[in-house]
């Protein structure tokens, strides 16, 4: 299975307008029913809970999956994927929400799954052109995104680690719309 590349056919599909997203919830679902359609061999889940795998919540920075790939007798977690499409500004804070994604996926590589992709899709250049300061810079300047990252407004009382190295790189879907995919897999945990 490749899902890396169902995943970029899938932002393909975006781009020709043969499937279309207007919310976080749609590109779920979406990319859900797209995934069922070409990984037959594979069943798709959507929101599953940590504790399903045997992982303890308070271990982890969030509950709940978005979209899990498994075998069909459900003895191996392949892939879990975490999704986002912000639609209303917050651009430093939706930056904190992709690098705490990020890293709970790092999460559950470590517990057991296979690999793991997190997807962001986004329409407004905020996200990916301007100043490249603080973290800002990991997702408009290729830096590495790594190690102790805190949470860029208000209190500044939140942090996450990234264990791994990881670089975003923003891929045109549309002439207002670009997508960024970074993969995490066993050893990059």
């Amino acid at each position: 299975m490749e899902l890396q590349q169902h995943i970029l056919d899938f932002t393909k599909a975006l781009a020709t307008g043969e499937i279309e997203i207007y919310n976080e919830f749609s590109l779920q679902h979406e990319l859900g029913l797209y995934l069922r359609a070409h990984l037959e061999d594979y069943r798709i889940q959507f929101e599953r809970n940590v504790s399903h795998f045997n992982l303890h919540k308070s271990d982890l920075y969030k509950r709940e999956i978005d979209i899990v790939v498994i075998s069909k007798d459900r003895t191996i977690n392949h892939s879990a994927i975490e999704l986002k499409f912000p639609r209303n500004g917050q651009v430093p804070e939706t930056m904190f929400s992709f690098c705490t994604d990020i890293a709970f996926l790092e999460q559950l590589v470590a517990g057991g799954f296979q690999s793991a992709y997190f997807l962001a899709v986004v329409d407004h250049p905020h996200f990916y052109t301007g100043k490249p300061d603080g973290i800002y810079g990991l997702f408009r300047n290729g830096q590495t995104i790594s190690g102790r990252i805190v949470k860029p407004t208000g209190a500044k009382d939140r942090e996450i680690i990234i264990k791994g190295s990881y670089t975003a790189q923003w891929l045109p879907i549309s002439d207002d719309m670009k997508c960024c995919l970074v993969q995490v897999e066993t050893g990059h945990a």
